[in-house]
């Protein structure tokens, strides 16, 4: 039954996800007053030394991760660069952080977005211009052309393919990543119209890279070890895949827990979207270079006008919300104006921060997923408890006066529908996951509790009022917003992820408000009319009794039992091999194909054989006079099965697609 019940959560974890964000710890008493300026320590190399060294020890101990990287930079220069644990843990190599590379995932993005704003600067790309302009192949479009402004702020509407997200050295050795031939093969559907709707996009990013290499001339990789690594003197960094020899062998290996085995390097065809490998002093002197040029001063790889340009807030979907800038995106803290940008392999989590308005530059990378997801809190608590420590809020205002009877309103309002992520997948298997919904719980007063985003102490986090359509989390600045069209509500978004992932309400055809419960009876009807079969002929034949039916009415009844049993199998068997290929994305490759089609072939004939089966079941159940109940479980068995046909079909099993 634990594998029936789990029908009604198709959930792979087949996305790279958005990370999990921790919260801080609860704000000062109102009537504390503001830090004076003594109080507030000084931003120096020795400072922050001490304090990372209480910090991150102890976060990567509590978090099973095996060795992390930090680096700190202000006013120009790096100051203060840390290795913690290990980059191996059999040999016991400690983390170097001027020799130790890490796979920055999409941190490799700010690379790539630096590299189009070069040629932004140069007059050789146009920010506003129509992407098929410069590719050799056409790009499908939905009523408008796409733009590199969209690629940069994740709104060119493509769905968040999966096949092929990771591959393995091996592939990449045999030529299997090269940049032009994947991104012509594997063009996602555009399922939101360009410009309408954050939904961070790999192949966007990609798109991008494979533009720069075009017009320049030069293979992605060549071109920013040239036009960035070169001139920044990153002499440990690169984007090909596999590494040179001599980086290679400076990899740190990547982990799960940092007390189980290491895991392969990990390789992306969307190279521009994730193949760095860079140490963290390298990134140090990539910050460095976009703090001068924010600062108004013409750098290396940027002028300060370019930069200007590049960090300048686009599109507010969720106001007031964090957005995208042009490829940073906002996470401002204490008031501070900070830009951002993660990467999350299967092993490596890393992320950069500037805080704009004091030249200061913050970097962690960390080798292991560690235990349930903690790389983000880490992450999150170290943003925060730096900021708190040298940048801290001013003094609390006093709360907001806030409507109560709106407020309630317009919670119960946002609470009522189940909601969809903007970055998902919908082709082909890629749709298993769709029932896994979003849900809002309305409070008595007007509060919100959001379940899927868990505090440290693993209770779900709650927002309180502060405004129309606008929440606060109780012990954090996390915000929650509503996304409104026409004064109603449409979606929400929350700051940690609104600059490129919404929550837009799921259509009601396959909302799960409603189809979750009618597919759990279905389940259960089918699951009981399964098991019922065997156990009922053993009884009749233990007591020598039979079944005294039409020869088509006992035929029908064993078809319809037997199609039971393999509606239930089909997916099943495709939770178990979706939950096997999730386990490592690399497992989803052509090599998958044979399995998909098998699906599909299996999915086709459950959905023909377990409506046809149970129908003709009804029809002879009237026409041998058997009884009401009889009569009404084989209503309720037709009806069960088109519902789980119904949700074969939502879930993609269906569909024969292999680009998903």
């Amino acid at each position: 039954m634990r594998a029936l019940s789990g029908l009604v959560a198709l959930c792979c974890g087949l996305l790279l996800s958005f990370q999990a964000e921790a919260q801080r710890p609860p704000s000062p008493p109102q009537d504390a007053p503001a830090p004076g300026v003594d109080s507030v320590p000084r931003l120096t190399a020795d400072d922050a030394t001490t304090w990372l060294d209480g910090f991150v020890p102890y976060a990567i101990a509590r978090g099973d991760i095996a060795g992390a990287a930090v680096t700190v930079v202000k006013d120009g220069r790096i100051l203060v660069r840390r290795g913690y644990g290990v980059s191996d843990v059999e040999k016991q190599t400690p983390v170097d952080p001027d020799r130790t590379l890490f796979r920055m995932a999409s941190v490799s993005k700010l690379m790539t977005w630096t590299a189009v704003m070069q040629l932004v600067e140069a007059g050789k790309l146009d920010l506003d211009a129509d992407i098929n302009r410069y590719l050799d192949f056409k790009v499908p479009e939905r009523g408008l052309p796409i733009t590199l402004r969209q690629l940069m702020t994740h709104t060119g509407g493509f769905e968040a393919n999966i096949k092929y997200m990771w591959t393995t050295e091996a592939v990449a050795e045999a030529g299997g990543v090269e940049l032009g031939p994947y991104l012509k093969r594997r063009i996602p559907a555009q399922i939101f119209a360009p410009g309408t709707v954050p939904a961070y996009s790999n192949y966007g990013t990609s798109l991008a890279g494979y533009i720069v290499e075009r017009v320049s001339g030069q293979p992605f990789a060549e071109y920013v070890q040239q036009h960035i690594f070169a001139p920044l003197q990153m002499q440990h960094a690169s984007f090909r895949q596999p590494l040179p020899p001599a980086l290679r062998a400076l990899v740190s290996k990547g982990y799960a827990l940092g007390s189980g085995k290491p895991r392969e390097f990990e390789v992306t065809p969307s190279a521009p979207a994730g193949a760095l490998s860079a140490t963290a002093s390298d990134m140090a002197r990539f910050m460095i270079a976009h703090l001068n040029a924010a600062g108004g001063h013409d750098t290396a790889i940027l002028k300060a006008a370019t930069s200007q340009l590049m960090l300048t807030p686009q599109t507010r979907f969720a106001p007031p919300l964090n957005t995208m800038a042009l490829g940073f995106y906002e996470i401002d803290v204490n008031g501070q104006r900070v830009v951002s940008h993660a990467g999350d392999t299967y092993s490596f989590h890393s992320q950069l921060f500037l805080f704009r308005d004091h030249d200061v530059g913050l970097f962690i990378t960390l080798n292991s997923a560690g235990a349930n997801g903690i790389t983000g809190q880490i992450r999150r608590e170290l943003l925060e408890n730096f900021a708190d420590r040298y940048f801290p809020a001013p003094a609390v205002a006093a709360a907001p006066v806030v409507d109560a009877a709106l407020a309630k309103d317009q919670a119960r309002q946002l609470a009522g529908p189940s909601y969809l992520d903007s970055r998902r997948a919908e082709t082909g298997i890629g749709r298993t996951g769709i029932l896994t919904q979003t849900r809002l719980e309305a409070l008595d007063d007007g509060s919100l509790r959001l379940p899927r985003m868990k505090q440290p102490n693993g209770q779900p986090t709650t927002f309180k009022p502060i405004a129309p359509w606008l929440w606060q989390a109780n012990n954090s600045e996390l915000r929650l917003a509503a996304i409104l069209k026409d004064g109603k509500p449409v979606g929400f978004a929350v700051d940690s992820s609104s600059p490129f992932n919404v929550f837009l309400r799921a259509e009601g055809y396959r909302s799960a408000v409603w189809l979750k419960p009618v597919l759990t009876a279905a389940v259960a009807v089918l699951a009981l009319s399964a098991l019922a079969w065997p156990i009922a002929a053993w009884v009749r034949r233990r007591h020598g009794r039979g079944l005294g039916w039409p020869r088509r009415t006992l035929l029908a009844y064993r078809l319809s039992r037997a199609a039971c049993w393999f509606m239930l199998l089909v997916p099943a068997v495709a939770m178990a091999v979706m939950a096997w290929a999730s386990a490592d994305f690399a497992r989803l490759d052509d090599r998958l194909d044979p399995a998909v089609i098998g699906l599909g072939i299996a999915s086709v004939i459950a959905i023909i054989g377990g409506i046809g089966s149970t129908a003709w079941n009804l029809v002879q159940t009237f026409r041998a006079g058997r009884g009401w109940l009889a009569r009404l479980w084989a209503a309720l068995l037709l009806i069960s099965a088109c519902v789980l046909a119904y949700a074969l079909f939502l879930m993609g099993l269906a569909d024969f697609a292999l680009n998903y």
